[in-house]
């Protein structure tokens, strides 16, 4: 069967092309016909722009010609003798990429959809999903202060979700619409000036005790040695934001603050825990390990008790014909471009 599928085939060059799509399930597999997705700016636009070096090597992951996109919402069309998870009618949010139909095995993440709620919301929080990823792999302490550089749209979602967690939480990001944004959903301390003058603001709102927590969003090597300054000692410095820029500087320096100071670097990428919540051999839940259910499954619940805002984010509804559109937009105007879902059913 046609399939039309958002497809990067080089470096600033995105089309819409029709693939052939064998829609036979096999016993694992789910068929689901896509109603809403959503674009990851970070990672789309870095393979869009030819930053990521790997889509310029042959058999990577996201190796041109690439069919972007891990973020959809739909309704289950068929599904394989094995599957338990959901059933023919449901919708279901998973990790499917831009196309008009997508075929999941159940061993990936598939969630069931909240009854009620805007499906392009539910698939913008797939974004969330990138976010927790910082404040599950920190050790947050009791009432500590969490600064997060860089308020695009997951360094606002990192904040919310540590602010959600009871951190006293401090937005950094130069651009004052960012700024104005997080403080919108919540986030009642930002940051903005240069490096120094952000160093010196952090310093006055947190008494001077610096923070506990830092976290970089931005993937960006000079913010995180920023980062890393504001760190109090014995503190923690998350990574979140995937870096890919090169830079040249003194890693020693980098590295002796981090021996003197007692700081623990973190890397957060989400893939790392496990898809569903281990299971011991005897039956049941084992030892406490967050999975990507269990972070999905957390963020519909603050969405839905209105603790997590996700609706401001998604400043755009585009049809996947307009995908140049959204791209260039995320790329080029990113104080109107926050976040871009993508409506399938204008394509029917």
């Amino acid at each position: 069967m046609k399939v039309t599928q958002v497809i990067i085939a080089g470096q600033n060059v995105v089309e819409l092309q029709e693939r052939e799509l064998d829609t036979q399930v096999g016993p694992e597999e789910v068929l689901i016909q896509t109603a809403w997705t959503f674009i990851s700016a970070g990672t789309e636009l870095a393979n869009y722009t030819g930053k990521e070096a790997a889509v310029f090597e042959k058999g990577s992951w996201c190796a041109y010609p690439w069919n972007s996109g891990y973020a959809n919402v739909g309704t289950v069309l068929a599904v394989g003798e094995k599957v338990t998870r959901c059933q023919v009618g449901d919708r279901v949010f998973s990790c499917g990429s831009h196309s008009s139909m997508v075929k999941m095995t159940e061993n990936s993440l598939i969630v069931q959809a909240p009854t009620g709620m805007d499906l392009a919301e539910v698939a913008a929080t797939r974004m969330a999903g990138v976010a927790t990823s910082a404040a599950v792999m920190a050790q947050i302490p009791l009432h500590p202060w969490v600064v997060v550089f860089g308020l695009g749209l997951v360094g606002n979602l990192a904040a919310q979700s540590f602010r959600i967690l009871g951190g006293r939480v401090i937005g950094v990001d130069p651009v004052a619409s960012r700024r104005q944004l997080a403080e919108h959903c919540g986030i009642e301390h930002t940051v903005g000036g240069t490096p120094a003058e952000a160093h010196e603001a952090i310093a006055k709102i947190t008494g001077g005790r610096m923070a506990d927590i830092t976290v970089d969003a931005s993937g960006l090597t000079p913010v995180v040695l920023q980062a890393l300054k504001a760190t109090a000692n014995v503190g923690q410095l998350v990574l979140l934001g995937s870096p890919r820029a090169p830079f040249e500087g003194n890693l020693t320096a980098l590295l002796s603050e981090i021996h003197l100071r007692y700081i623990t670097v973190r890397g957060a990428l989400e893939w790392c825990p496990p898809t569903y919540p281990p299971v011991a051999s005897p039956g049941g839940r084992t030892l406490p390990i967050t999975s990507l259910l269990d972070k999905q499954l957390m963020i519909f619940d603050w969405v839905q008790r209105g603790q997590m805002q996700i609706a401001p984010l998604v400043t755009h509804r585009l049809s996947p014909k307009q995908i140049k559109q959204a791209y260039d937009g995320l790329l080029r105007e990113t104080e109107t471009y926050v976040g871009v879902a993508l409506d399938w059913s204008t394509l029917q």
